[in-house]
Protein backbone atom coordinates (compact mmCIF):
# COMPACT_ATOMS: atom_id res chain seq x y z
CA UNK A 1 0.00 0.00 0.00
CA UNK A 2 1.32 3.37 -1.08
CA UNK A 3 2.10 6.06 1.74
CA UNK A 4 -0.32 8.93 0.51
CA UNK A 5 0.76 11.38 3.20
CA UNK A 6 3.85 10.94 2.48
CA UNK A 7 3.11 11.69 -1.15
CA UNK A 8 1.13 14.82 -0.28
CA UNK A 9 3.94 16.40 1.76
CA UNK A 10 6.60 16.04 -0.43
CA UNK A 11 4.20 17.77 -3.27
CA UNK A 12 3.16 20.46 -0.62
CA UNK A 13 6.92 21.06 -0.25
CA UNK A 14 7.76 21.46 -3.69
CA UNK A 15 4.78 23.72 -4.14
CA UNK A 16 6.04 25.67 -1.06
CA UNK A 17 9.77 26.05 -2.68
CA UNK A 18 8.39 27.30 -6.33
CA UNK A 19 6.30 29.91 -4.02
CA UNK A 20 8.79 31.29 -1.99
CA UNK A 21 11.31 30.98 -4.78
CA UNK A 22 9.14 33.32 -6.53
CA UNK A 23 8.56 35.59 -3.59
CA UNK A 24 12.06 35.77 -2.73
CA UNK A 25 13.15 36.89 -6.31
CA UNK A 26 10.23 39.33 -6.01
CA UNK A 27 11.57 40.71 -2.57
CA UNK A 28 15.16 41.02 -4.31
CA UNK A 29 13.47 43.27 -7.20
CA UNK A 30 12.64 45.47 -4.03
CA UNK A 31 9.25 45.70 -5.13
CA UNK A 32 10.12 48.72 -8.10
CA UNK A 33 7.50 48.89 -10.54
CA UNK A 34 8.79 49.18 -14.04
CA UNK A 35 7.62 52.38 -16.11
CA UNK A 36 8.64 54.22 -19.04
CA UNK A 37 9.06 58.12 -18.35
CA UNK A 38 5.77 59.32 -19.54
CA UNK A 39 6.04 62.12 -22.55
CA UNK A 40 6.26 65.92 -20.44
CA UNK A 41 7.10 64.05 -16.72
CA UNK A 42 9.17 64.50 -14.17
CA UNK A 43 10.48 62.16 -11.95
CA UNK A 44 9.26 62.72 -8.19
CA UNK A 45 11.65 61.63 -5.12
CA UNK A 46 9.42 61.87 -1.69
CA UNK A 47 11.63 60.97 1.35
CA UNK A 48 9.83 60.72 5.04
CA UNK A 49 11.68 60.62 7.50
CA UNK A 50 10.84 59.65 12.10
CA UNK A 51 13.84 61.04 14.00
CA UNK A 52 15.17 58.65 17.41
CA UNK A 53 13.02 59.95 20.34
CA UNK A 54 15.61 61.99 21.68
CA UNK A 55 17.39 63.30 18.91
CA UNK A 56 18.40 66.93 19.33
CA UNK A 57 16.11 69.89 17.57
CA UNK A 58 19.47 71.16 16.73
CA UNK A 59 20.81 68.04 15.27
CA UNK A 60 17.76 67.59 13.39
CA UNK A 61 18.16 71.34 11.86
CA UNK A 62 21.35 70.65 10.94
CA UNK A 63 20.13 67.56 8.83
CA UNK A 64 17.56 69.63 7.15
CA UNK A 65 20.06 71.99 6.02
CA UNK A 66 22.54 69.52 5.12
CA UNK A 67 19.39 67.86 3.15
CA UNK A 68 18.34 71.11 1.55
CA UNK A 69 22.24 71.90 0.30
CA UNK A 70 22.32 68.79 -1.62
CA UNK A 71 20.85 70.61 -4.91
CA UNK A 72 23.21 73.42 -4.58
CA UNK A 73 25.74 70.33 -4.88
CA UNK A 74 24.39 67.88 -7.05
CA UNK A 75 23.07 69.77 -10.37
CA UNK A 76 20.52 66.28 -11.66
CA UNK A 77 18.40 67.80 -8.69
CA UNK A 78 16.04 69.60 -10.69
CA UNK A 79 13.66 71.03 -7.93
CA UNK A 80 13.35 70.38 -4.11
CA UNK A 81 11.23 71.27 -1.51
CA UNK A 82 11.09 70.61 2.17
CA UNK A 83 8.01 70.48 5.04
CA UNK A 84 6.74 69.54 8.57
CA UNK A 85 3.84 67.18 8.78
CA UNK A 86 0.87 69.26 9.35
CA UNK A 87 -1.95 66.08 8.61
CA UNK A 88 -4.95 66.48 10.47
CA UNK A 89 -5.52 62.90 10.10
CA UNK A 90 -2.63 61.08 12.16
CA UNK A 91 -1.55 58.85 9.85
CA UNK A 92 1.80 59.12 9.35
CA UNK A 93 2.81 56.74 11.63
CA UNK A 94 5.78 58.99 13.52
CA UNK A 95 7.11 60.51 9.88
CA UNK A 96 7.95 64.09 10.67
CA UNK A 97 9.45 65.96 8.00
CA UNK A 98 8.78 65.93 4.05
CA UNK A 99 10.65 66.30 1.29
CA UNK A 100 10.06 65.95 -2.55
CA UNK A 101 13.11 65.80 -4.65
CA UNK A 102 12.43 66.02 -9.04
CA UNK A 103 14.91 64.86 -11.17
CA UNK A 104 14.37 65.00 -15.19
CA UNK A 105 14.93 61.40 -15.93
CA UNK A 106 15.59 58.42 -14.22
CA UNK A 107 19.13 58.84 -15.23
CA UNK A 108 20.03 61.90 -13.23
CA UNK A 109 17.99 59.90 -10.34
CA UNK A 110 20.76 56.88 -10.51
CA UNK A 111 23.53 59.92 -10.72
CA UNK A 112 21.87 61.32 -7.62
CA UNK A 113 21.73 58.25 -5.50
CA UNK A 114 25.52 57.07 -5.04
CA UNK A 115 26.94 60.70 -5.59
CA UNK A 116 29.54 61.64 -2.64
CA UNK A 117 27.74 64.33 -1.36
CA UNK A 118 24.36 62.22 -1.05
CA UNK A 119 25.92 59.60 0.56
CA UNK A 120 27.81 62.41 3.23
CA UNK A 121 24.31 63.43 4.10
CA UNK A 122 23.37 59.86 4.83
CA UNK A 123 26.09 59.42 7.03
CA UNK A 124 25.19 62.77 9.13
CA UNK A 125 21.38 61.35 9.06
CA UNK A 126 21.70 57.42 9.86
CA UNK A 127 22.69 57.75 13.60
CA UNK A 128 19.96 59.70 14.23
CA UNK A 129 16.92 57.88 11.54
CA UNK A 130 14.27 55.96 13.08
CA UNK A 131 12.35 55.49 9.97
CA UNK A 132 12.51 56.51 6.48
CA UNK A 133 9.99 55.73 3.49
CA UNK A 134 10.75 56.40 0.07
CA UNK A 135 8.32 56.34 -3.33
CA UNK A 136 9.52 57.58 -6.28
CA UNK A 137 6.68 57.86 -9.32
CA UNK A 138 6.02 59.86 -12.38
CA UNK A 139 4.51 63.14 -12.86
CA UNK A 140 3.37 66.06 -15.30
CA UNK A 141 5.47 68.93 -15.94
CA UNK A 142 3.85 72.02 -14.37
Amino acid sequence: MKNYGLTLVLMLGILAFGFATKDAAKAEKNEIMETAQPQDSVLRHVVLFKFKEGTAPEKVQEIVDAFSALPSKIPEIAGYEWGLNNSPEGLNKGLTHGFLLTFKSEADRATYLPHPDHKAFGELLTPHLEDVTVVDYWSKKE
